[in-house]
């Protein structure tokens, strides 16, 4: 790789050799690779042409869009810093981000404009469309290097204000070789995108790899279970990317039995510890479901479970990815024994280079270029790696540690639930205790000794939940991930607990 590539270069190397092949399909309008990279140059001299230079930062607001893809590489060019907005945000928590970020520029889609003026209200930033990139400008200059900060991703808030993890060119190449090796991606592929653009699993885990590999993507605007069947069947993806809630919405829809999912090479999964309920409708129909680990601050490929060993390690997320290197800690930063639980730690060319306007946070996640990743696992003889719990979440309870994810597993292998998770709440003899809030998967509840029950032999009796609240739905963000802190302040607010 020449040290000046940028991350469009491999979107024009693709056009040179197979020009005429499709790069992006998008409701029902294709652009091939020639195109694209043409649309990628174009978008670039529009955003030139509104101030666009080195290290500025251009925010995007919208639901998945090719668009979307042009401005990230389009900033690949300039030397830029693409920025994506969750599209689900409140113009309260946009206005902190852009506060934050301070880009130069906002493309928003037609439908968020009125949302994105309102974000900016106290900003003397402008608003500008896809029609102004597109506009006639003047050709700007390449300037963009592989070295070069490209995307500023905020994390998911999940305790206090969301942070702006940085990503250099670089980091994303990496991650597109780790994702490569866990697929096996060629251009003979047909990726079937429909996760959000705006986090990293949605954009890295198969979009932006599958095309630097030359492969075709299917983007869809958002989720839509029947959608999905209907666009496996027509179009034929060899790969899809599912979180666990989405897993459950496609196998759970009436037409599931009915679709035809024999192009799936197999499909991926990630972003939580990942039910076995989950993945079994798909194991039941010979497609294997392989597994991501990752966050928003290793791109996110890391660790990775490839399908042709899925079903012999079920429960792992596999070994670590070919450019990231993996330690197993304890609370001192020391590397535990063989199969002794501890925190991941990470390191390699994927991972962030910082939080953006953040130093301190950035020196406490990272030690000696190691990214702290704030998940309790395991790694087994062989080196398959096991996802325990999120450090955070995990429960001290009568001194003991407890990992929610541990009866987690157990209440979603009953029936009893269409959601569910555990939590930890204060109690004044034990320090902590476990909690249950589910919501149902039937008009009749069972009973709260019904539920406990499922616990009898399966663990140790101080792991036993304590108390089971029903709820309508669990609150999740864009990539299906329960957000435990709001259920907090949910029990606080609601049950005083």
């Amino acid at each position: 790789m020449e040290h000046n590539r940028d991350l469009a270069s491999y979107i024009d190397s693709c056009a040179a050799h197979r020009p005429e092949a499709v790069a992006i399909e998008f409701e029902d309008q294709s652009s091939t690779y020639l195109q694209l990279s043409k649309n990628i140059e174009t978008v670039a001299n529009g955003l030139y042409d509104l101030g666009v230079r080195r290290t500025d930062r251009v925010a995007w607001l919208g639901h998945n869009h090719p668009l979307a893809i042009e401005i990230l590489l389009a900033c690949s060019r300039l030397g830029a810093i693409y920025l994506p907005l969750n599209s689900r945000l409140t113009v309260a928590e946009h206005q902190w981000i852009l506060d934050d970020a301070s880009p130069t520029v906002l493309v928003a889609e037609t439908d968020f404009i009125e949302h994105a003026n309102a974000a900016l209200i106290a900003s003397a930033l402008n608003v500008c469309t896809a029609a102004d990139l597109y506009s006639v400008s003047p050709s700007a200059p390449r300037t963009g290097e592989v070295n070069d900060d490209v995307l500023l991703a905020y994390t998911s808030g999940t305790t206090g204000r969301p942070k702006g993890a940085v990503l250099t060119q670089k980091a994303l190449v990496a991650n597109a070789v780790n994702a490569t090796h866990a697929h096996d991606f060629s251009s003979n592929d047909r990726i079937l995108t429909l996760l959000p653009l705006f986090h990293v699993g949605g954009l890295n885990i198969q979009t932006l790899p599958a095309l630097f590999a030359g492969a075709a993507v299917l983007l869809h605007r958002s989720f839509d279970p029947e959608t999905w069947l209907k666009d496996v069947e027509r179009w034929k993806p060899t790969w899809s990317l599912l979180v666990p809630a989405t897993l459950n919405s496609v196998s759970k829809h009436p037409n599931f039995n009915d679709t035809d999912l024999s192009s799936l090479t197999g499909l991926m999964t990630g972003s939580s510890t990942i039910p076995a309920s989950c993945v079994q409708p798909f194991t039941d129909r010979d497609i294997v479901v392989g597994q991501v680990y990752g966050s928003t601050e290793t791109a996110p490929t890391s660790i990775h479970l490839r399908i042709d060993a899925a079903n012999e390690h079920p429960g792992s997320c596999g070994k670590p990815s070919p450019l990231t290197k993996l330690r197993i800690v304890d609370s001192e930063g020391c590397d535990v024994s063989p199969g002794a639980s501890g925190e991941l730690w990470v390191r390699g060319p994927n991972i962030l280079s910082r939080y953006w306007n953040n130093p301190i946070a950035t020196q406490e996640a990272i030690t000696d270029g190691w990214f702290h990743t704030g998940d309790i696992g395991h790694q087994d003889p062989d080196g398959w790696v096991y996802i325990d719990d999120r450090k955070k979440d995990m429960i001290i309870s009568g001194g003991e540690n407890i990992y929610p994810a541990e009866l987690e597993e157990i209440l979603n292998d009953s029936s009893f639930f269409s959601e569910v998770t555990v939590v930890g709440i204060k109690d004044e003899q034990w320090g902590e205790i476990p909690i249950v809030l589910g919501v149902s998967a039937s008009n009749e509840k069972p009973s709260d000794s019904e539920i406990f029950r499922l616990f009898n032999t399966r663990v140790a009796k101080f792991k036993h939940p304590k108390r089971l609240i029903w709820m309508t739905a669990l609150p999740r963000n864009a990539m299906g991930k329960v957000l435990k802190h709001e259920l907090k302040a949910i029990l606080k607010r609601d049950f005083d607990c």
